[in-house]
């Protein structure tokens, strides 16, 4: 049952569940990664929304048969228009701390940007179920490699980069509508919600499955669930503590940080 109150007694609810907790796994999505100037994607503004061809790229049919689209995805890139300079905000960074307590069991996220590791997060504790833009990957074989050398090879003339080992299709390391999740990261993310404490989602909807159903899992496994987003979501009713908040306002205390006027990060409170 969601927790009834002010948002301040919310906040001082879910940072007392964190501060209690041996254990905590965390779920993100997109909302967390906003702050750092991240757009959505079907919004008005959204990545999709203005660029037609960029959606095609994400479907993995249309990104193998279409050379035009892979094209115009790797133009995009050398270009430097997918989030080549973005950084992590103070939400990445409330995650790190929570680490630094030694409270982190594993941090499950939907994003692609890798801003968690950036942040300082551990590569280990961290679950990227739908892959990584910073990395190029090949389709025919196991070849894999940090997208800055793909994207180079882009501004040095090649329109549509092939594997440098078999000749293969390359494409970033994410996973792509129509092709499966690793079943090693949703292993992981099952064993996670299993063993947490508590189980806090950060900046997701929670719409989409099969990683919503780890809240479900760590609810019946005994999790206390503190869902944190900017709008009401899919599993509200599974949560302990709901907060329909800022993550830049709501996260760092509820992991025990607060705003520092030097560093425009965050310190111990």
């Amino acid at each position: 049952m969601t927790t009834a109150g002010t948002p301040a007694s919310l906040v001082e609810a879910a940072r007392a569940l964190i501060d209690d907790a041996e254990s905590v796994a965390v779920l993100t999505g997109a909302g967390i990664s906003t702050d750092s100037g991240i757009p959505d994607f079907r919004g008005p503004q959204g990545l999709w929304t203005k660029d037609p061809l960029a959606e095609r790229a994400s479907n993995i049919r249309y990104y193998v048969q279409d050379p035009a689209v892979r094209k115009a995805n790797w133009a995009a890139r050398a270009a430097g228009a997918l989030w080549a300079n973005v950084e992590p905000n103070i939400g990445h960074h409330a995650l790190v701390h929570l680490e630094q307590r030694g409270k982190l069991h594993t941090l499950i996220t939907q994003n692609v940007d890798e801003l968690h590791q950036r942040a300082g997060n551990s590569a280990e504790l961290v679950v990227e179920v739908h892959g990584t833009t910073r990395k190029v990957a090949c389709l025919s074989c196991e070849y894999r490699d940090n997208m800055e050398e793909a994207i180079e090879r882009v501004r040095a003339g090649e329109e549509d980069p092939a594997c440098p080992r078999c000749g293969g299709l390359l494409k970033s390391a994410t996973v792509s509508f129509g092709q499966s999740l690793d079943s090693e990261d949703l292993r992981r993310s099952e064993v996670a919600a299993h063993e947490a404490d508590v189980f806090l989602t950060v900046g997701t909807s929670l719409a989409v499955y099969p990683i919503n159903e780890t809240v479900r899992t760590a609810k019946r496994a005994g999790a206390r669930v503190i869902i944190l987003n900017g709008e009401p979501t899919e599993m509200d009713h599974l949560g302990d503590i709901v907060l329909h908040d800022r993550i830049a306002d709501a996260l760092p205390p509820i992991v025990g940080m607060r705003p520092s006027a030097e560093s425009g990060l965050v310190i111990p409170d």
